[in-house]
């Protein structure tokens, strides 16, 4: 049987004027008018581009940003340097795909907040009491054990669990010398999490944040435990539908990217090597999702705005109390320089690295991405600070 998943009254209405803001909710959308375009101007907004370029010095190829202000999606604003493909100079367009890495968290996380919400899973509750039949629970010996785990401790990174892309012998095959040979490689949940548990913790389950995939991997599997379906489905049924997120998938493994999108290169010792294709099944529900920078506005001005959670869920995870300001429980908070405080998450993955943050109440939001994962982070957080702590416009 198909669950409903239960949302706050006021969703029927956010999401409407997130997918269709020129049509009623009553009034199905013909389909040339699912999505609106995502506007751009002539001249791109000037207070991005000095830091997009910024990042296209530090090594990028290419840089862009679209930012979405009083939820005017179809006025949103788009902002390019730099290449998308070094062989023949084409620039990164605003409908460009792209992997989006551990963005793929926030949408993970939400899910799972919803099914708390739902009361068909406590965030005290073990992890070990939701996973699938056949998926390990312990790695034995000096090992963790997902016994002691509890899903609010997956959600903010406070279980301790070895991060699996740290394991050495697969980190060479994930990022380093043996890519190339490796790159199409199929993983399956439950195997890159025996190679995690087969690892000492970190650190004891709620001693300390320490960031780690081996958590998401977990709380898909969760998600499939729970509901009966694998975490896509359940995310593409939850989310990406009702808000109408046309340009967002789950490929699994398939190593392709959907038209139109650009190269990813990643930097392998003194090498720049293409890594646009790839299996995706080595991220999984940790770092899988493949996006565009107007979806990932879309889906983030919703999630601030409370379109997908109840109050309490939302106060949960902005949460950052137990990671001592670190990490809520999907999402985390920036302080930018000016004094603003912004909430979103980033995300990389071979030759790819976005971020998105909005205002609290996610009516401001920006994203940005490089087609890299060697770019320098800092200057990725002057994107954001040339945004929002702008002189207001009169």
């Amino acid at each position: 049987m198909t669950m409903r998943s239960r949302r706050p009254a006021a969703v029927a209405v956010v999401l409407a004027a997130l997918a269709a803001p020129a049509l009623t909710a009553c009034a199905p959308a013909p389909p040339a008018a699912r999505v609106p375009p995502v506007g751009t101007v002539t001249r791109p907004p000037a207070a991005t581009v000095p830091a997009l370029r910024r990042l296209v010095e530090d090594g990028a190829p290419g840089a862009a940003s679209l930012v979405t202000r009083d939820g005017r999606f179809h006025a949103s604003r788009f902002a390019t340097v730099g290449v998308a493909d070094l062989r023949n100079g084409r620039r990164m367009g605003a409908r460009d795909h792209f992997r989006a890495g551990s963005l793929t968290k926030t949408l993970v996380a939400t899910v799972i907040l919803q099914l708390v919400a739902e009361g068909r899973l406590a965030l005290d509750g073990t992890a070990a009491a939701h996973l699938p039949p056949g998926v390990p629970a312990t790695g034995g010996g000096d090992g963790s054990d997902l016994r002691k785990v509890t899903v609010r401790q997956l959600l903010d990174h406070t279980s301790g669990l070895f991060n699996y892309t740290e394991d050495r012998r697969l980190s060479r095959q994930l990022y380093g010398n043996g890519f190339g040979a490796h790159r199409y490689d199929r993983h399956t949940p439950a195997e890159l999490l025996r190679i995690a548990l087969g690892h000492p913790p970190a650190a004891a389950p709620g001693a300390r944040y320490s960031y780690s995939n081996t958590n998401y991997l977990v709380l898909g599997l969760i998600i499939k435990a729970v509901t009966g379906h694998p975490y896509a489905t359940e995310i593409r049924r939850r989310i990406l539908v009702p808000a109408r997120l046309d340009d967002t998938s789950f490929p699994g493994t398939d190593p392709t990217l959907p038209a139109p999108h650009g190269r990813a290169y990643s930097r392998i010792g003194d090498r720049r090597v293409d890594a646009t294709s790839l299996d995706p099944s080595r991220a999984g529900a940790a770092g899988e999702m493949v996006t565009t920078l107007g979806d990932l506005n879309r889906f983030f001005s919703a999630l601030l705005a409370g379109a997908f959670l109840p109050p309490r869920q939302m106060a949960e995870i902005r949460s950052e109390k137990r990671t001592g300001g670190t990490y809520g429980l999907g999402l985390y908070a920036t302080k930018l320089p000016c004094g603003v405080t912004v909430w979103g998450h980033n995300g990389d993955i071979n030759g790819s690295f976005a971020q998105t943050a909005g205002t609290a109440d996610g009516r401001h939001v920006v994203s940005y991405r490089v087609n890299t994962d060697a770019a320098d982070r800092a200057h990725g957080t002057d994107v954001l600070t040339a945004e929002f702590c702008r002189a207001p416009r009169a």
